[in-house]
């Protein structure tokens, strides 16, 4: 089975002539463009493939149509189910930029050698990513991935290594 990738959630329906209401797992802006096609995760492990004909931005939704779901009857079971692409449709990246499936799992050391814990989560509240460090006894670490904090990346490696800012660790 090929691997795959979430790129949006059916959180609900939207008026009555098929478009969903999609809360988005992505940083590229076009994945949801007219034209470009996503496999729905059916709940029986079942895929789907649309093809997006509409999409627009609602009080910051993606509001996405497919091509002959033109029913809110049509698309009111997608609600709840996942929104995919395949690895050959990920975008190649820039130096220094990763996705997150690449990160989350990564082991997080301190420039010293000492380890910190594993990358459980990413969270995207703004300017700048979050990733969310679980240790292996307390509480978990919320590293800004900033220049200042983040030193070196190794995906390969499942490697990440900090210089943490004061009061990081606390």
């Amino acid at each position: 089975m090929t691997e795959m990738f979430n790129v949006g959630k059916i959180v609900n329906t939207h008026g009555v002539k098929g478009e969903v209401k999609v809360h988005r797992i992505t940083d590229f802006d076009d994945r949801f463009e007219k034209g470009n096609r996503l496999i729905l995760q059916k709940e029986n492990g079942q895929e789907l493939e649309l093809e997006i004909d509409g999409h627009r931005i609602h009080k910051g939704f993606d509001l996405v149509h497919f091509k002959d779901y033109d029913n809110i009857n049509d698309v009111e079971h997608f609600k709840g189910r996942y929104l995919t692409i395949s690895k050959h449709q990920l975008t190649e990246l820039d130096e220094n930029e990763f996705y997150y499936h690449e990160i989350i799992g990564s082991h997080v050391y301190l420039t010293n050698g000492e380890y910190i814990g594993a990358i459980k989560e990413i969270l995207a509240p703004g300017a700048n990513d979050v990733w969310v460090v679980q240790r292996e006894k307390g509480k978990d670490v919320l590293v800004p991935y900033i220049e200042d904090v983040v030193k070196q990346v190794d995906v390969s490696a499942e490697k990440v290594v900090i210089e943490p800012m004061e009061g990081l660790l606390d």
